[in-house]
């Protein structure tokens, strides 16, 4: 019989923690995610990471890449107001990918080409608030509003957050995208390589449901409270 040997010190193997969404209360019901994560509230840079979830249940990274945020930071979706450069934090679907350039080679998502008529209302007096437009409506002015073609290295490819969307609360924030890098922190939105948006697209399988997690590395606005 082996016995150890006096003295010796015992190895010590560190558990590896389960993968971000194994970790997560919410991941939207699909089997593909994607996760931006900031260090804190106040980061205004973190990491975009896409997610496969197998039929295992077992979730698998299929890539990521380093993302931008909002100018101020990141703040609790359900609370921020729009105007602030803020990033909302929360659980998102993800409605439709456009851009100003063709849809990259292997997109399947639901993609929308920008013309150039193409406005994303943001005036919170129009019934078109928190809505892509082709022709500004009477009751959205410009000067609260985005013109697509204005962005066009940014909108180059993107994907619609779902945030404020559906159900929209007038005030609390309007166009937020997942789109490609500008020249620093965004107004709000989550922002990576163009390369990596390219990847993005061409993973994306709307059949699979994706959604977004914003969120912190912990806090009261951590990824893995959503």
């Amino acid at each position: 019989m082996l016995s150890a040997s006096a003295g010796a010190v015992p190895v010590h193997v560190p558990v590896q923690a389960p993968p971000l969404p194994a970790r997560m209360a919410d991941t939207g019901g699909g089997s593909q995610l994607i996760t931006a994560e900031a260090l804190r509230p106040g980061s205004t840079t973190g990491t975009v990471t896409w997610w496969d979830r197998r039929s295992d249940g077992q979730w698998v990274a299929a890539g990521s890449a380093a993302a931008r945020f909002g100018a101020k930071g990141l703040v609790e979706g359900a609370s921020r107001t729009q105007g602030t450069s803020t990033t909302p934090t929360g659980l998102y679907r993800l409605p439709y990918a456009f851009g100003t350039e063709v849809a990259p080679g292997g997109t399947t998502y639901t993609y929308r080409r920008v013309t150039t008529a193409s406005w994303w209302c943001q005036d919170t007096a129009s019934r078109a608030y928190n809505r892509w437009v082709e022709g500004l409506p009477a009751d959205c002015r410009a000067a609260e509003s985005e013109h697509l073609t204005a962005y066009r290295p940014q909108y180059a490819h993107a994907m619609v957050i779902g945030f404020n969307y559906d159900r929209p609360v007038r005030g609390r924030g309007a166009g937020i995208f997942l789109h490609v890098n500008g020249r620093g922190a965004t107004a709000g939105c989550v922002s990576v390589p163009d390369t990596a948006m390219r990847r993005i697209l061409a993973w994306a399988d709307r059949h699979r449901d994706p959604h977004i997690a914003i969120g912190t590395a912990s806090g009261g606005t951590a990824v893995t409270r959503y």
